[in-house]
């Protein structure tokens, strides 16, 4: 890894103070995961590993039982069976310094890819594992993206804005623009924006604020780029990393923290209930998730050690709330 993209991991390990912090005020029960047992997923491996030195980050799942990976280290994508746990890399990265971070597949057979430190984002081919279209928007960390009908949005973390990139009714990428953040937004003078969903009724944009008021989930406006803070009560989410949205079930990964606190929303996405936090000890700083029948699929970054080629990286699988 790069000293740059090293840097970067260490940012986002927050302290063990702020972690423990978070979860006194989560409020919720913790309870260690349960293995996937229902429907035909119960043969299927609930641990597999990645190739040695990858560094995942970012993980996306489509309308098919296969998983899709970015590497920290060059940007390669690997493409995994969620039956059988084998893969390969179906796309090379553009190298060093062009990492993959936050992932979204579309049925198009489009993979949008957020370039992180490298400024950019990318469109892959899953079929050929080209690279569509980059865009080099300038952004100091792109982080994450989701789709929405007509765009994608993408997180940047050291700067308040989000890129939109347009699509059209094919999902073809067309334009971007920035959409600078206002409103309640705070901006840190570090690692802030994480990870991005949208409301359970569509009318905005989810995104994590690691700085502001300890760590929480700010509601945005498309159009206008206003952020208003989400109620979560006396939950906090300093760690908070990928979010995934099911129903009006919000999944926040908190990646320091070897957990998934899990939220109820209301549609329009201003409030939010705790419902419980997933802990399981396969769990080594896990960072994004993404789902398949009743499982959560998620990668372990291993943040908390320094990458070399023959490091050890895996994906593990828990069961939904």
């Amino acid at each position: 890894m790069a000293l740059a993209d090293r840097s970067f991991a260490r940012r986002r390990l927050l302290t063990t103070a702020a972690a423990l912090g978070g979860a006194a005020l989560l409020g919720g029960t913790a309870h260690a995961a349960e293995s996937p047992e229902k429907g035909p997923q119960k043969n299927w491996p609930d641990r597999f590993p990645l190739p040695n030195g990858f560094q995942p980050e970012g993980i996306a799942i489509g309308s098919a039982p296969f998983a899709y990976f970015g590497s920290l280290a060059n940007g390669d994508i690997y493409r995994a069976s969620l039956a059988t746990g084998r893969g390969s890399v179906i796309s090379k990265g553009p190298g060093a310094g062009h990492p993959s971070v936050g992932l979204k597949t579309d049925r198009h057979g489009r993979l949008f890819v957020s370039g992180g430190a490298g400024g950019d984002l990318r469109t892959v081919d899953i079929r050929t594992g080209e690279i569509e279209k980059s865009y080099a928007v300038g952004g100091t960390f792109v982080n994450d993206v989701i789709l929405t009908p007509g765009a994608a949005w993408f997180t940047d973390s050291f700067a308040p804005q989000l890129y939109r990139l347009a699509l059209d009714r094919h999902g073809r990428p067309g334009a971007v623009r920035t959409v600078p953040l206002g409103g309640d937004w705070q901006q840190g003078t570090d690692f802030t924006a994480n990870g991005i969903e949208r409301t359970p009724d569509g009318s905005a944009l989810l995104v994590v604020n690691a700085f502001a008021d300890g760590g929480t989930l700010m509601r945005v406006d498309p159009r206008t780029g206003a952020a208003t803070a989400v109620d979560l009560g006396a939950a906090r989410i300093p760690n908070g990393d990928g979010l995934l949205l099911l129903g009006r079930t919000l999944y926040v990964v908190q990646q320091q923290q070897n957990a998934i606190d899990v939220f109820r929303l209301n549609s329009a996405g201003t409030k939010g209930t705790v419902i419980t936090r997933i802990t399981d000890p396969r769990f080594r700083i896990p960072t994004t998730a993404a789902a398949w029948g009743d499982r959560l699929y998620l990668p372990n970054a291993r943040f908390d050690v320094e990458p070399t080629p023959d490091t050890e990286y895996d994906v593990v699988a828990v069961r939904q709330v």
